[in-house]
This record gives structure tokens, sequence and C-alpha cells, in this order.
């Protein structure tokens, strides 16, 4: 996707799932160099403190490679036990879905500006 990472989670993860997920990831932002990585855990029910922990690793991990990451498609649910157990996820952007979350990784690149209306305005590098 350009310069943009994918990654949908389509099952509850546990812990080696996760960290291979981490270490996977953060290899792929080096090799690709990529600018943004999006995360869709929209199929994703149950979240514990060490999946927390876990996105706001890879958020901050994507930071320092120069990356910024969103969290898409979050359930109520999991938004509420994040909340509960005090994991404030440094880093992490979110968004509701996949289009929306494009279009924020877009925008805090610069690859849009706003204009006087607050419209979204592809930007164009050659200026």
């Amino acid at each position: 996707m350009g310069e943009f990472l994918l990654v949908t989670i389509q099952v509850d993860m546990y812990d080696r799932l996760a960290l291979n997920l981490e270490n996977d990831l953060v290899t792929m932002i080096k090799k690709v160099e990529a600018k943004g990585v999006l995360i869709d855990i929209s199929a994703v029910s149950i979240v514990d403190s060490f999946m927390g922990r876990i996105l706001g690793n890879i958020a901050t991990m994507s930071k320092i490679l120069d990356a910024e990451t969103v969290v898409v498609g979050m359930q109520p649910a999991v938004a509420i036990t994040l909340v509960e157990l005090g994991l404030p996820l440094p880093g992490v952007h979110t968004a509701l879905d996949v289009e929306k979350g494009m279009l924020l990784l877009q925008k805090k690149l610069n690859f849009y500006e706003e204009d006087e209306d607050g419209d979204l305005d592809q930007h164009d590098s050659t200026e």
C-alpha cells in the first residue's frame, strides 16, 4: 500500500502471537521504509493488558523508525477494557474504520492539506 503497512488481526491474540506480530511489523517497517502502519483490530473481541502494551510498543517502535501508527475498528468492549485497564496507549492514533484510518495517516504525513472550509485537498508534492 505504498508507504503504508496494513495489518488485519483476524483472531484473538495470545502472548506469543502478539510478540511475533510486534517483531514482524517492526522488521517490515524498516525493510520497506514504511511511513505509516494501520492496524485493523475489528475482528478482535478481547484485549488484555499485554496486548494493549504490545500495541503501545508497536506505536513507540514505529515512531522511532519514523512511522505513524493508527489502530482502527476497535470494538466498544475493547475500548472499555483498555480504559478500565488504565492503558493510555501513547503514540497510538485511532480511527473508526480502515478508510478513516488511511485518511488520518495521509493527513499526518501531509499527503492532504485542509482548505479554508476544513475540507481535505490532496497535497501536490511538486509545488
